[in-house]
C-alpha cells in the first residue's frame, strides 16, 4: 500500500475507501459482511475512510472501528450543516454514531462556490470553535464543481478539498476536467489537501477502469483517491491499480460485468423530489414518472435520500 503525509506528518493510505458504496443507499447486505469488507481492506493496508452523514452508515463504521487502534485510522465525513445548530448536530451525531472522541476530518457536503460557502459560515464558526477544542482535527468542503475548488484558495478555513475529476470530466458541473486540474493545482498551491472523487465517473468509466486510476493517480496536486467498492474483488483491483500492479484473470474475470445503474420502480408517483435534488441533471418527470438519463448520472444516490418510498436503487 501506498501511503502519504496527511497532516502533522501522519500517514495515510493514498487510497481512501468510499463508504457511500456500503450505505443503505447503494447496498443491500448485511451488517456483518460490510464490516467484513472493511476489515479486508483494513488488512490490506487501507487506513483512510471516507462517510457523510447523507450515508446514514455511521453504524457501520462503528462496528469496524471497536477493535481497532483510533489512533492508526483516518475518517472523514461531512454533512449539509449551514447554521450553528445544524453544525452542532452533524458532529454531535458523528460522535455519537461512530462511538469516538473526534472526527478526523469534517467537510460541508456539495459546496458549490465560495457564496455558497459564506451563506453556511455560521457553521463554518462553530466547526473552528470544535477544531479549537480538538474534537475536529481539519475542515473541509466538498464539491463537484470547478468554482468551489477555485474559491476555496480564499478561506484559510478549508484545509481539505475533495473535488470529483476523472478523465472524461464526467459530472464536473460547471466545466471541463480541464477547468478542474487547473483548479486543483491552483489549490495544492495553497497548500490544500485534495482528495479525489468519482474516478471512474459513476461506473461509466468501468470498463477503462485502469486508465481511468492511472488518469488521477498522474496527477500530482492530488493527495488521495476515495473510491466506492463493495466487493473483496474490487478491493484488489484498485489496490493494484494504485501499486502498478496487473490484476490476475480471477479478479478480472469476477470485476468484468459488475457496472452498476440506477432504477427507478415502476410504481414511482412521481413527485418531483429526486429530480429536484439531483445536481447533473440526470432526473426528469415524464408522464409523473421518474425517468433516469444513464449518460447523466454518476451513481452518487443523493436522489435515493429524497425518495421516502424507496422507489430509487443503484443495482
Amino acid at each position: 500500500m501506498k501511503y502519504i503525509n496527511f497532516f502533522e506528518n501522519r500517514q495515510v493510505s493514498k487510497l481512501c475507501y468510499g463508504t457511500l458504496s456500503l450505505s443503505g443507499l447503494q447496498n443491500s447486505d448485511s451488517l456483518d459482511n460490510k464490516v467484513r469488507l472493511l476489515n479486508y481492506a483494513y488488512k490490506k493496508g487501507i487506513n483512510f475512510f471516507d462517510t457523510a452523514e447523507l450515508y446514514d452508515n455511521y453504524n457501520i463504521l462503528k462496528e469496524f472501528i471497536k477493535d481497532k487502534d483510533r489512533e492508526t485510522l483516518t475518517i472523514a465525513t461531512k454533512s449539509y450543516a449551514y447554521d450553528k445548530d445544524t453544525a452542532e448536530y452533524s458532529v454531535n451525531k458523528a460522535l455519537k454514531e461512530l462511538n469516538t472522541d473526534y472526527l478526523d476530518v469534517f467537510m460541508l457536503h456539495e459546496q458549490e462556490n465560495g457564496n455558497n460557502f459564506l451563506g453556511h459560515y455560521e457553521a463554518v464558526e462553530r466547526f473552528m470553535k470544535y477544531k479549537e477544542q480538538g474534537v475536529i482535527k481539519h475542515f473541509g468542503i466538498s464539491t463537484h464543481r470547478v468554482a468551489a475548488v477555485r474559491d476555496s484558495i480564499k478561506f484559510k478555513e478549508i484545509e481539505f478539498v475533495f473535488p470529483l475529476i476523472n478523465k472524461n470530466g464526467i459530472g464536473i458541473q460547471d466545466g471541463t476536467v480541464n477547468d478542474m486540474l487547473d483548479a486543483i493545482k491552483k489549490a495544492k498551491e495553497q497548500n490544500k489537501f485534495i482528495m479525489a472523487m468519482k474516478i471512474y465517473g459513476g461506473g461509466h468509466l468501468i470498463t477503462d477502469a485502469q486508465e481511468s486510476f492511472n488518469f488521477v493517480n498522474g496527477i500530482s496536486a492530488i493527495d488521495a483517491i476515495a473510491v466506492g467498492m463493495s466487493t473483496i474483488e474490487e478491493i484488489d483491483a484498485n489496490i493494484c491499480y494504485l501499486e502498478s500492479n496487473e490484476l490476475n484473470i480471477n479478479i478480472k474475470n469476477k470485476i468484468r460485468n459488475q457496472k452498476r445503474t440506477l432504477i427507478v420502480e415502476e410504481w414511482c408517483i412521481g413527485c418531483g423530489k429526486c429530480a429536484n435534488k439531483c445536481r447533473q441533471n440526470a432526473l426528469t418527470i415524464i408522464d409523473g414518472k421518474c425517468v433516469v438519463d444513464m449518460n447523466k448520472c454518476v451513481l452518487c444516490s443523493y436522489c435515493a435520500s429524497e425518495c421516502t418510498d424507496f422507489f430509487i436503487k443503484i443495482v
